[in-house]
């Protein structure tokens, strides 16, 4: 093994170090990877699938163990304390987490009507991982001042890392894949989940203006004519008409 380096040094990574949650070993695990992994990590789609696919026989034939398993989720705890930060910047009182949005994704995918073509299960699982490298960067948000470019290759390189903490194959492999996928927007199934992301966020953008007395039209105005599904359009003129109605 290459001699070892420390993960992407930003504001996120270091609060995830100093998390009192993660015994030493864990630590170590999660802030350490082989140089050549690191230096390495390619910018476009296919370089990266074949980079997570770069484990042994045998990595790629088992499952997670109990250990890595567990290792993983605990970083994964950060998605449940990590407020959303467009509505921190907003100073909406008790915002969601990166957890609660991805959640109520899912269930999204899961009530939504039959659509031809459309692989639900598929659906359901991109809902809660399209946001999982998070967990290492944070929430980056357009008002941060960081390009689309660099906000993907933060979280491929942050993916990358779980990946890896998982200990490689299968499931390691189909996060990845359903994570890229959604980040190309290049399935059926990502342009519905795509429309679910842009859905949540309106409805609880409407539950914090109906709670909060909120002005929050700006997050409104950030998806109209985004809508990809007929589905995601449906859905978003209830929200809206109902929103009209409260005005």
């Amino acid at each position: 093994m290459g001699s070892k380096v420390r993960v992407w040094q930003g504001k996120s990574s270091a609060l995830l170090l100093l998390s009192p949650s993660f015994t030493a070993t864990q630590q170590l695990r999660l802030t350490s990877f082989t140089a050549s992994s690191l230096h390495s990590m390619p910018s476009n789609a296919s370089s990266s699938v074949t980079a997570v696919r770069g484990v042994s026989d045998d990595a790629a034939s088992r499952s997670p163990s109990a250990s890595s398993a567990v290792d993983f989720l605990s970083l994964c705890h950060r998605l449940k304390t990590t407020k959303r930060a467009g509505w921190v910047k907003r100073d909406v009182n008790e915002p969601e987490s990166i957890a609660d949005h991805m959640y109520r994704m899912g269930l999204m995918a899961l009530v939504a009507p039959d659509i031809p073509g459309i692989n639900r299960d598929r659906c359901v699982k991109m809902a809660i991982v399209h946001d999982i490298a998070e967990a290492i960067v944070g929430d980056i948000t357009p008002m941060d001042g960081i390009s689309k470019t660099e906000k993907s290759r933060r979280e491929q390189e942050a993916l990358d890392h779980m990946c890896k903490l998982i200990g490689g194959g299968p499931r390691a492999q189909e996060m990845f894949d359903l994570w890229m996928e959604y980040e190309e927007n290049s399935s059926s199934e990502a342009k519905l989940v795509k429309d679910f992301d842009k859905v949540e966020m309106i409805l609880q953008a409407l539950e914090y203006e109906k709670e909060q007395g909120k002005d929050l039209d700006e997050f409104f105005q950030s998806t109209v004519g985004k809508f990809q599904t007929d589905v995601g359009k449906a859905w978003a003129m209830e929200i809206v008409s109902r929103r009209n109605k409260e005005q």
